[in-house]
């Protein structure tokens, strides 16, 4: 009798807790869930694909390195007049050596602008070394990346597809995403990218005398800044013409409101970091959160709120 009397106590709690009171009581799903589709290398990522370091044995005399960061002091055999950053480096020849344990050791020299030596030493072989697909010199960019670089890019108009980019100390900042651009020059990066592109906008209200974006090109593109993170050949508009000119003036500029579509937000503020989904009584209702804390309701598809 007794077990009766709880069930009859317990089935309005369930009762209650199966209406929708909050998507975050839901199971979760990953952003990609909310739309699947086959993603193959579109024109963009095989545009600068191909530009890749040479071999070791190809390095010509008088290749150029420019220097990335002082550090490049603890990397070099000891010298008199250590590059500083901003300078450049140029191959001369390459050496074995043995080391302090008996094995061979490979030596790469350098020489600065005003001629002096400067040597990298590689715990490895002549021969490994000259079967490496590439030679990384640390705190050091290949002027042969950014050149091909710059043979690719220069003048060319594309639309940027972010809506960050840097001053050229490196500040970031945002302005207007999917806006046609000119790439008006291509210069050597940092530490962690190859190049670095300065680009004027057209069509964005007071643009920055200075735009600028870094990214990496062909093996070390493969990462979350490469020319396909960053840049379509042709105006992304076209690809959605039942996007409205309103609707699409709010995405450019990274904002949603009431009744947009999932894709129209997925295109205004990125993919979501996660989805909740939950039937309700007569609909479908979603929520996607994001980091910054914003999350947006949707029913059947349509965009009914955003809280932050």
């Amino acid at each position: 009798m007794m077990k009766w009397r709880q069930l009859l106590i317990l089935l309005p709690s369930l009762a209650f807790q199966g209406c929708f009171t909050g998507i975050e009581s839901t199971p979760k799903i990953t952003s990609t869930d909310v739309e699947r589709q086959q993603v193959g290398a579109t024109e963009e990522d095989k545009f600068l694909s191909g530009i890749n370091p040479q071999r070791l044995s190809e390095w010509k005399k008088g290749k150029r390195f420019y220097v990335t960061d002082d550090k490049i002091v603890l990397a070099l055999e000891p010298t008199g007049n250590p590059p500083k950053s901003g300078e450049y480096i140029y191959f001369d020849s390459y050496r074995p050596v043995i080391s302090l344990t008996g094995t061979e050791d490979t030596e790469i020299i350098f020489s600065d602008k005003s001629g002096g030596e400067i040597v990298y030493r590689v715990s490895a072989s002549r021969q490994e070394l000259e079967n490496r697909a590439k030679v990384d010199v640390p705190f050091t960019i290949d002027m042969d990346i950014v050149d091909a670089t710059s043979d690719m890019l220069l003048n060319k108009e594309l639309f940027l597809k972010s809506p960050v980019r840097y001053d050229r100390k490196g500040n970031s900042y945002n302005g207007i995403k999917f806006v046609p651009v000119t790439i008006t020059e291509v210069l050597p990066g940092n530490v962690v990218y190859q190049v670095m592109v300065k680009f004027k906008i057209d069509g964005e209200e007071n643009p920055a005398e200075e735009a600028y974006l870094f990214l990496n090109v062909g093996d070390s593109g493969r990462t979350t800044r490469n020319f396909a993170t960053l840049f379509y050949f042709n105006d992304p508009h076209r690809k959605y013409p039942l996007v409205t000119d309103e609707t699409w003036r709010h995405i450019q500029r990274g904002q949603v409101v009431p009744y947009m579509t999932r894709e129209e937000c997925k295109l205004a503020l990125g993919a979501p970091a996660s989805v909740s989904r939950r039937n309700a009584i007569s609909t479908i209702q979603e929520l996607w959160s994001y980091p910054n804390g914003n999350y947006l309701i949707f029913e059947d598809g349509i965009l009914k709120s955003v809280r932050r």
